[in-house]
């Protein structure tokens, strides 16, 4: 019995008692009290005489109603109205023909949770009912004068208890869903926050680098013409050189720009979804005009947390940056794929044929961006390979979402 009344606390795991037990083993009990006493009361249930056998029929109703009333539990469902409908007839009765037994908890019973659960009116006719089954079975048994001026008078009196009891747990709802309203309302005002930093740092990154690097590529172009020019020495091995290195840094910066564009739209709050992300970042690829890559989406597109997005996205701008650097001129193939409680973003390109300079693709997992991506897998439940699959390359990431 004091495992059944108890239950660990969730955070402490102390053992506290369970309220709602507690009230059901009373309720038992009380039952039992009411069957106990009034079939040891007189007049005594019987098959005898008619009263006992309207007792024996009231008290079986009573306590049918009170085990439904029981099972029923704190909603007030059609059952629940029902059996404390019973619960108010069959008890009212019960009472006027047992006055010298405790039959009137019945009606009492009845009463309170009617009030407490169900609306006034409702409630109200549940209490008409058990007064007036209770009066006439009194009139017409004979009842003592006082138990007929005085049950009534407890009846009413725990409706109206009742109905203090109702407007406190209305009020106690209504501060519960005025919290709960609070709590998200502070939790879309934290995340408007968010994305406005995010923004903001968006802008920052767009008005200071990408402004930084196109002077930057300007000034390259003109130096890069200014040595070009045609008075100038073409046969100075110093100058030849010097031109090479600043195409390759012009080549650099541009490169630069686009991947601060894209790290200025992945941190947008207007990034949009995953797929139009990735189609947008593939775009991007093919019109650099060195690369032919297709981008496919499988199964059903839904939205994605904000951490599993940003993961997704970033494996694939590795994967297609990795294939350009070091498979340069091979097809790509860049996957999304939606799998029920789970997404899959896998880049795929061909191994270079042997004896080819593949610029190092087998140790290209080595480096601190494939790292990162795992580190960053890992942090939002995932998981990231990379290594040769079937003759291809493949970068795959596999996560939650």
């Amino acid at each position: 019995m004091i495992g059944y009344v108890t239950r660990s606390d969730p955070v402490t795991g102390a053992r506290m008692i369970n309220v709602t037990r507690v009230i059901d083993v009373v309720r038992t009990c009380l039952l039992a009290a009411v069957i106990v006493t009034v079939c040891l009361a007189r007049p005594a249930p019987g098959f005898a005489t008619a009263r006992g056998v309207a007792i024996v029929v009231t008290l079986g109703l009573s306590a049918l109603g009170w085990i439904i009333w029981m099972l029923a539990g704190q909603k007030a469902s059609r059952i629940s109205v029902g059996s404390l409908i019973v619960m108010g007839a069959a008890g009212g009765v019960l009472a006027g023909l047992s006055p010298n037994s405790p039959a009137l908890a019945v009606g009492c019973a009845a009463t309170f949770s009617a009030g407490v659960r169900l609306k006034t009116e409702v409630s109200l006719g549940i209490v008409a009912e058990t007064l007036a089954g209770f009066l006439i079975a009194g009139l017409l048994a004979g009842t003592q004068t006082g138990a007929l001026f005085g049950y009534p008078f407890a009846f009413a009196g725990l409706w109206s208890v009742s109905l203090t009891r109702r407007e406190f747990l209305v009020r106690a709802e209504q501060a519960e869903r005025t919290l709960a309203e609070t709590r998200r309302a502070r939790e879309a005002e934290t995340q408007a926050a968010a994305l406005a930093e995010r923004a903001r740092i968006a802008r920052d990154i767009h008005d200071v680098l990408s402004h930084s690097l196109a002077a930057v590529s300007v000034n390259l172009q003109a130096a890069g013409g200014l040595l070009a020019a045609d008075s100038l020495p073409a046969d100075n091995p110093d100058l030849a050189k010097a031109i090479e290195c600043i195409d390759r840094a012009g080549t650099l910066t541009r490169e630069g720009m686009t991947a601060a564009r894209r790290a200025v739209m992945a941190l947008r709050e207007d990034a949009g979804p995953l797929a139009d992300q990735l189609s947008a970042l593939v775009s991007q690829y093919r019109m650099a005009g060195d690369m032919d890559v297709s981008f496919t989406v499988a199964g059903t597109v839904r939205p994605l947390d904000e951490k599993a997005g940003l993961t997704a996205y970033r494996t694939a701008q590795e994967g297609l940056t990795n294939a350009r650097k070091h498979a340069s001129g091979q097809p790509v193939a860049l996957s999304l794929r939606f799998e029920p409680g789970a997404i899959t973003v896998s880049v795929t390109n061909p191994l270079p044929p042997a004896g080819q300079d593949a610029g190092s693709l087998a140790a290209s997992g080595g480096g601190y961006g494939l790292t990162g991506l795992r580190e960053r897998a890992a942090l939002a439940g995932g998981t990231l390979e990379a290594g040769p699959v079937a003759g291809n390359w493949q970068l795959a990431l596999r996560m939650p979402a």
